[in-house]
């Protein structure tokens, strides 16, 4: 498939090269601010599982920039962000990066002293496994990477501070609405326009992080544990009873963004130009490390190496 065949499939992965963006996750970013707000006031926030950094570029244009072209700018210190992702990305400006495992504390630890020992108002996580196309699959695998970003959530959040994360919906979704429910009173999975329809993806919007009375970083595993439990946490106000039967919960679910927008599984077409002749744009930011670079310089290389046989086979004749 050409450049230019891909770009009028898709509205929002030609829109993102127009405006600048990495990728054409930025929009989903913007419309979750748009429906929930989640910028106001923040003053630190954190991206996990950064790169390529299309969600970084967000925060660096809706938080860093503005506050550093304010006239006040001198006076106040501008927004830290602080971008996470065992792959490096290339920089952005007003973003620190921290190239480490969300799982590991000292990570946390990182983040913490950029932050000079505060905690951040606003995690946000728009990380993924490699789908296998087995729904059932690839939503366990993506609630794993959840639970993981919540576990760095619960060293480096503020209390009453917000944590976005991609989800995939599918029948344990419940489990893990129940498993948020422990930290944060207000949960609701919400879908941007700007992901598909076809896609089981959205977005767990949690605000006013409340951990449990007494609730010690040691004790996620066992907490998350209660709840898909058969017998449940008689003390929480989840449990597994919300799970089944005529107790069954439902989850607030929401789509945002302009609903009367851009459609992002309809294919548009693509837009006249005074040549006559509409030219695809390269990538903002193409990857700089990416994890096959060692697949295509082998490729490379054996195909110089065909190609310099040949040229030998030639001249000995």
């Amino acid at each position: 498939m050409g450049k230019a065949s891909r770009d009028k499939r898709d509205i929002y992965y030609r829109k993102a090269k127009e405006e600048g963006w990495r990728a054409r996750s930025a929009f989903k970013l913007l419309q979750i601010d748009e429906e929930f707000n989640i910028f106001e006031g923040v003053k630190r926030v954190v991206d996990l599982c950064a790169a390529p950094g299309s969600w970084s570029q967000v925060l660096s244009r809706k938080l860093y920039l503005p506050a550093k072209l304010s006239p006040d700018s001198r006076e106040s210190n501008p927004p830290l962000i602080v971008a996470v992702d065992l792959q490096p990305m290339a920089p952005i400006e007003g973003v620190i990066q921290v190239q480490g495992d969300i799982t590991n504390a000292r990570t946390a630890e990182v983040v913490i002293r950029h932050f000079d020992g505060c905690k951040a108002d606003l995690v946000v996580c728009d990380g993924a496994p490699d789908v296998t196309g087995l729904h059932d699959m690839d939503e366990f695998v993506q609630s794993q990477l959840i639970l993981a970003g919540l576990t760095i959530v619960t060293h480096i959040l503020r209390k009453g501070g917000k944590f976005i994360a991609k989800i995939f919906r599918g029948k344990d979704t419940s489990l893990l609405y129940c498993q948020l429910k422990l930290f944060f009173p207000k949960v609701t999975f919400a879908k941007p326009k700007s992901s598909r329809n076809s896609s089981i993806e959205a977005f767990a919007v949690c605000e006013d992080y409340s951990p449990p009375e007494g609730f010690s970083e040691k004790d996620l595993y066992r907490l998350l544990k209660e709840v898909g439990s058969p017998s449940g946490a008689d003390n929480l106000d989840c449990s597994s009873a919300w799970l089944e039967g005529p107790n069954k919960v439902y989850i607030p679910f929401l789509a945002c963004g302009d609903l009367s927008g851009y459609d992002s599984d309809r294919s548009y077409p693509l837009p006249q130009v005074a040549e006559g002749t509409y030219k695809s744009l390269d990538p903002v930011q193409p990857p700089i490390a990416p994890p096959y670079k060692r697949a295509l310089e082998l490729k490379k290389a054996a195909n110089q190496g065909i190609r310099e046989l040949g040229n030998l086979s030639i001249d000995s004749s």
